[in-house]
């Protein structure tokens, strides 16, 4: 038979109303009374009845993840991460997948189903700046990414310029000076491309390097088959590089396997380095060094910033928003090693 919690109470020598006030983490609980209360719940393995709770609060108990490319390793990591912080919260997460399209984003935002979960952790690819009014919604609403920044809801991202121009710096410390950039979206300004790539552009700019448009390799698309591709096209050129910054991993290596199909080696003739981290990444031959963005810490915040936002939500409160920025390392491995 599952505990209940009269069992509990009569264990601990308590009031039914003690041992919730205890479960649901009320403060003003003496000390020695909780420990009591605590001892009956890990003896009996009694376990809190979570849907009679949220139905209590007027919850489902459930919130969304809405991502924009899950065939990226990124996103698909990044949804595991947050899976597992909203789990440890007690928690089910609800996949919605948009293709980074804008009219599925907004849709989104004003859809019916969306009011079968509690929140919404967000990570828009096809709206932009112009779109920041949308996010002012009646339900907590957590927002990632890099396309739209200072607008009404929390936003948890990543130092993506301060990132990219550290990682150059690291190919430039280590002497590399024709430094080439896959990724570049031409023209953007706000984004993943654009801020990364304005930081590759400082750190050149700091070193006294001129900035090449010949070993600027756009693409649109961010996976494997766009690095090749923009590889390919960098070395039918004949413009000579040293170096090679993927604005993600995937496109990394992509161009990983072009470079070496050409029979240059990897890093005697080219350094390459990626960004974000993934998993594959460690095991690719030659592995590959990359900028971890945070990504962890990311889902992790994200889900405690959208808890915080319901429990204001469930008092009728509505605090300002924030940003809060991750923390950026360079994973240092074969492919970019440090001279």
């Amino acid at each position: 038979m599952t505990p209940t919690l009269r069992e509990v109470a009569q264990l601990a020598g308590v009031s039914i109303k003690t041992v919730s006030n205890v479960i649901n983490g009320y403060p003003h609980i003496r000390p020695a009374t909780r420990a009591r209360v605590e001892a009956a719940v890990a003896e009996l393995g009694y376990t809190p009845n979570l849907t009679a709770r949220n139905l209590r609060a007027g919850r489902s108990g459930a919130i969304t993840l809405a991502l924009p490319d899950m065939a990226l390793a990124y996103f698909a990591e990044l949804a595991a991460q947050v899976i597992e912080a909203a789990e440890s919260a007690g928690l089910i997460v609800q996949l919605e997948h948009t293709g980074g399209d804008r009219d599925r984003e907004l849709e989104l935002l004003r859809s019916p189903r969306r009011q079968s979960s509690d929140g919404l952790i967000f990570s828009p690819l096809g709206m932009g700046q112009e779109d920041a009014a949308a996010l002012d919604v009646p339900y907590p609403l957590v927002l990632l990414g890099e396309r739209i920044f200072d607008g009404p809801a929390d936003h948890v991202t990543m130092r993506n310029q301060d990132a990219a121009r550290a990682a150059t710096e690291y190919l430039l410390e280590s002497g590399r000076r024709r430094i080439a950039i896959i990724g570049a979206h031409e023209g953007e300004v706000i984004g993943s491309a654009g801020l990364r790539f304005a930081g590759y552009r400082a750190a050149l700019e700091a070193a006294g390097v001129p900035v090449d448009p010949d070993l600027i390799g756009y693409t649109g698309l961010w996976h494997r088959a766009n690095g090749a591709e923009a590889m390919r096209g960098l070395l039918r050129s004949g413009v000579e590089f040293d170096a090679v910054f993927g604005l993600n991993d995937t496109l990394a290596l992509g161009a990983v396997r072009v470079l070496l199909e050409a029979g240059l080696k990897i890093p005697e003739d080219v350094a390459v380095i990626g960004f974000d981290d993934i998993e594959e990444v460690r095991y690719s031959v030659p592995s590959l060094t990359s900028v971890h963005p945070g990504q962890d810490w990311i889902a992790r915040t994200a889900v405690e910033t959208l808890i915080a936002r319901l429990e204001a939500h469930s008092r009728g409160h509505r605090p300002p928003p924030q940003t809060q920025l991750a923390e950026f390392s360079i994973v240092e491995r074969e492919s970019a090693p440090r001279r």
